[in-house]
């Protein structure tokens, strides 16, 4: 079993940035992909970003490309979420999942193991 536990959701403003943290315990070897997902209130979650710890290799929903960065710190077994350039849309629920083997990086059903979530909030 892998725990996770997120940190970091607060409310911002547009333009702004924020930085969200999950840091894993447990069987981390069950681990190889993080990632992080997203759903606002009324939506689907969607895949938002992943790192592959093996290489780290990293993949991006378009709607975050070249604004969030994924990174991971293995010491402290914990991947990050930078946000920068926060938009209004980026408003939701983010949630830190981790899989042994994924084939499709942001399907949800990918993914084993999830946090509790932490809230971002953007306002104009």
């Amino acid at each position: 079993q892998v725990q996770l536990t997120e940190s970091g959701g607060a409310s911002a403003q547009a333009g702004k940035s924020l930085k969200l943290s999950c840091a894993a315990s447990g069987d981390t070897r069950r681990a190889n992909f993080m990632a992080w997902f997203r759903q606002a209130p009324g939506k689907e979650r969607e895949g938002v970003a992943v790192l592959y710890t093996g290489d780290g290799t990293t993949y991006y929903a378009d709607s975050v490309k070249g604004r969030f960065t994924i990174s991971r710190d293995n010491a402290k077994n914990t991947v990050y979420l930078q946000m920068n350039s926060l938009k209004v849309e980026d408003t939701a629920m983010y949630y830190c999942a981790a899989g042994l083997w994924v084939a499709d990086r942001l399907q949800e059903y990918e993914y084993n193991y999830w946090g509790q979530g932490t809230q971002v909030t953007v306002s104009s």
